[in-house]
């Protein structure tokens, strides 16, 4: 399936999201639409004709890339779609499907942990992550504790405020998985995540 038959008028997405540089992505958009969109950065090589009064606009992509384009992230965003594509889309959509069933499994072990979300019975292509909320217990603690272990994971809001003022929560933690993680990664942050509820209910 290529982008124009996913019936999208615009795709976007952060390198960084695939191993490559901060600061640069990439934008797809209908012809149609670019072609009526003005230009947001002016500069050169965006600039077909000037006159004191009017100027006219370079034909597509030129127009929307204002200036010295960001070269060697656009260098290490290629090199990470050519990584990512040598090792198989295909094999790292299953790969993460696996760990996130047992990601899942582990979690829903845990005595007063509530994921929120479907889980991958329910999506079975849903995102390799879960955000949870552990009763009585706040997730910046949850998460600082599981950091002097040396594992990391996000607490917060995760730029989804409203929804977690609809679930009257003050913020959830987060354990994302990607590709590179491994089976035994998930089950000693499982067992270091019990140990952490333990001693946070122990002493709160």
């Amino acid at each position: 399936m290529n982008v124009a038959e996913l019936g999208c008028d615009f795709l976007v997405g952060s390198s960084h999201k695939f191993c490559g540089p901060t600061g640069m992505g990439f934008l797809w958009a209908r012809e149609a639409l670019l072609e009526a969109m003005p230009p947001f950065l002016g500069g050169g090589e965006m600039i077909q004709d000037v006159e004191l009064d009017t100027s006219t606009w370079a034909d597509l992509p030129h127009k929307f890339e204002a200036g010295t384009p960001a070269i060697g992230e656009a260098i290490g965003m290629g090199a990470a779609i050519d990584y990512l594509q040598a090792i198989g889309m295909d094999r790292i959509h299953a790969w993460e499907q696996r760990l996130t069933r047992r990601l899942f499994a582990r979690l829903q072990a845990i005595e007063g942990l509530r994921i929120l979300g479907p889980t991958p019975e329910q999506q079975p292509d849903r995102a390799a992550l879960a955000a949870f909320h552990v009763e009585g217990l706040h997730a910046n603690d949850i998460a600082a504790l599981l950091d002097s272990s040396g594992i990391c994971i996000r607490s917060g809001h995760h730029c989804t405020q409203p929804l977690h003022r609809h679930y009257g929560l003050s913020g959830t933690a987060r354990a994302s998985l990607g590709f590179t993680t491994t089976e035994a990664e998930i089950d000693r942050f499982a067992e270091e995540l019990e140990g952490t509820i333990g001693f946070l209910r122990e002493h709160s």
